[in-house]
């Protein structure tokens, strides 16, 4: 007999939720407290030692659009395969989204 292939929330992602070693222990406060304003762009970014409110991992480095504050937690709309989806995400699992500037726009 073989074993059974696990179907649980985070099979496959032993990359995408681990982190480097200088980022293991406690999370950083400054991380769960961050702000947004609606309309900015954020990333999603899995934080692995805080699972509360962790979107799927398939949404993990998704570019999405914040649409409101929804208690301690914002709504992101993110485009999944042509399919616009409103995801509730906590900031520890957020970053704003760095605009990368070409060198043809710097001159």
């Amino acid at each position: 007999m073989t074993a059974r292939k696990g179907k649980g929330l985070r099979r496959k992602t032993r990359d995408k939720l681990s982190l480097h070693v200088r980022e293991h222990g406690k999370i950083k406060i400054r991380k769960i407290l961050q702000e947004f304003n609606i309309d900015d762009k954020v990333v999603i970014k899995n934080d692995p030692s805080y699972n509360k409110t962790m979107p799927h991992p398939k949404y993990h480095g998704m570019v999405g659009k914040i649409l409101g504050k929804r208690g301690e937690c914002y709504e992101v709309l993110v485009n999944d395969k042509g399919k616009e989806k409103i995801i509730i995400v906590h900031p520890a699992h957020l970053e704003k989204f760095k605009e990368q500037v070409s060198p043809a726009q710097n001159s």
